[in-house]
C-alpha cells in the first residue's frame, strides 16, 4: 500500500504538493522523497522511523513536516536545509537533543511541537528561530528555560507543562508579545517580578507548582484566565513574626552610615574609601530599601499583602485573594507599614 502511494506521488513529479503516510508501520523514511522538490506538506506520523533520510534536505519548499509518534532521538541536522518550513511537529518521539546547527536555517518556522519527548535542556541556538510564534514542549524533562529563548520576540504562546523547571529567568520580560504561558506541574517556587512586565499576557497556568506568593504588581496583569490550584499559597491570616531582636551590629551601623554619606557625595569619605579595599568590598554588597530609599547590608524582612484578583480574571476555584510579596522597610518607616500587611517572615 505504501509503495503504491509513493508511486502515485512520484508520477506527479514537481506537481505533488502533499504526501500523507500515517500509521503505515514504516521503519525508514523513503529516499524517493528527494524526487519531489515541489512538496509542501509531508505527514509521516505514527510510524516506526528512527531517523530521517538525507534526501530530506532537498525539500526546500516544504512548509509543514509532521514526524510525530516515531522513534527519533534527536532533532536532525537536515532540518536546517528546510528554509521554507513553517510548521514542525515532532511530538511523541524519543528526542533528547538537537543536532548541531539544526536551528540555523529555520528562520521562517512559526510552530514547533516537541511534546512528549525526553529533552532535559534546549540549545542556546534556539534564539535563531526568529519567526517562532508557537512553541510547545509539554511532558519533557526540562530543568531550566534558557535565557536565549526569551529573545524570541515574536513568541505568542509558550507551553512548558509537566517538566522539572525550578525557576523562570528574569529575561522573560523580553517576550513582549507573549499571550499564553503554561507552566503547570513543574517545581517552580518563585515567580520573578519581571513576569509582571508582560503586558499582553492573557492566559497563565502555574497549577501544581510550589509557589506561595506572587510578585508585587502581579494583580495588574490583564489576564483573562489564571490557574494556580495545587500550590501552597499563603492564607489570609496574621502570623507571628520570626524577626529577631531589633539590634544592629556595629558593622551594619557603620556600613549604613558610610553608604548613605557616599550617596550624598561626601568628599571626605569618597577620598578615604579608596584606601580601604575591604570596606569597598563590604559596601558593594549593599542594598537599597524599596520603601524609603536608604541603604543597608543585612537582608531585612519581607511580608505578604493580600489583594483581590481583578474581576475579569477567569481563575481557579477558591482563589479569593492573591498573596503578594512586599518588602518591609528596615528604617523608621518599618513601624508605619500598611495595616493590611500580613504574614511577616524573615528572609
Amino acid at each position: 500500500m505504501t509503495e503504491r502511494l509513493l508511486i502515485k506521488a512520484l508520477s506527479g513529479g514537481k506537481n505533488t504538493k502533499i504526501i500523507t503516510l500515517n500509521g503505515k508501520k514504516m521503519t525508514k523514511m523513503p529516499s524517493a522523497l528527494g524526487k519531489l522538490p515541489g512538496l509542501k506538506t509531508l505527514v509521516l506520523q505514527n510510524n516506526l522511523i528512527p531517523k530521517v533520510c538525507p534526501e530530506l534536505r532537498t525539500l526546500t519548499q516544504l512548509t509543514t513536516l509532521n514526524l510525530g509518534n516515531n522513534l527519533l532521538e534527536e532533532v536532525p541536522e537536515e532540518m536546517k536545509y528546510l528554509t521554507s518550513l513553517k510548521n514542525l511537529h515532532l511530538s511523541g518521539n524519543r528526542i533528547c537533543r538537537f543536532a548541531p546547527g539544526t536551528c540555523d536555517g529555520l528562520q521562517n518556522l512559526i510552530l514547533l511541537n516537541l511534546n512528549n519527548n525526553h529533552l532535559m535542556q534546549l540549545p542556546q541556538e534556539v534564539s535563531r528561530l526568529k519567526s517562532l510564534t508557537y512553541m510547545s514542549i509539554n511532558y519533557n524533562q526540562l530543568v531550566s528555560i534558557p535565557r536565549e529563548l526569551c529573545f524570541l520576540k515574536n513568541l505568542v504562546e509558550l507551553q512548558l507543562n509537566y517538566n522539572q523547571l525550578i525557576c523562570i529567568p528574569e529575561e522573560i520580560k523580553f517576550l513582549k508579545k507573549l499571550q499564553k504561558f503554561l507552566l503547570a506541574r513543574n517545581n517552580i517556587g518563585v515567580l520573578p517580578e519581571e513576569l509582571c512586565d508582560l503586558k499582553k499576557l492573557r492566559i497563565l497556568d502555574i497549577a501544581g507548582n510550589i509557589i506561595q506568593i506572587f510578585p508585587s504588581g502581579f494583580q495588574d496583569l490583564k489576564l483573562r484566565e489564571f490557574y494556580c490550584e495545587g500550590n501552597p499559597l499563603f492564607l489570609q491570616q496574621p502570623v507571628i513574626s520570626t524577626q529577631r531582636e531589633n539590634v544592629w551590629s556595629l558593622q551594619e551601623i557603620t556600613s549604613r552610615f558610610v553608604m548613605n554619606q557616599l550617596a550624598e557625595n561626601n568628599p571626605f569619605l569618597m577620598d578615604g574609601i579608596e584606601r580601604y579595599p575591604q570596606v569597598r568590598s563590604m559596601i558593594s554588597q549593599g542594598k537599597t530599601c524599596a520603601i524609603c530609599g536608604q541603604h543597608f547590608i543585612t537582608v531585612w524582612l519581607d511580608c505578604v499583602r493580600f489583594v483581590s484578583p481583578p474581576k475579569d480574571w477567569k481563575i481557579s476555584k477558591n482563589l479569593q485573594l492573591v498573596p503578594l510579596r512586599v518588602l518591609i522597610c528596615s528604617y523608621k518607616c518599618f513601624t508605619q507599614r500598611d495595616p493590611n500587611l500580613f504574614g511577616i517572615a524573615q528572609v
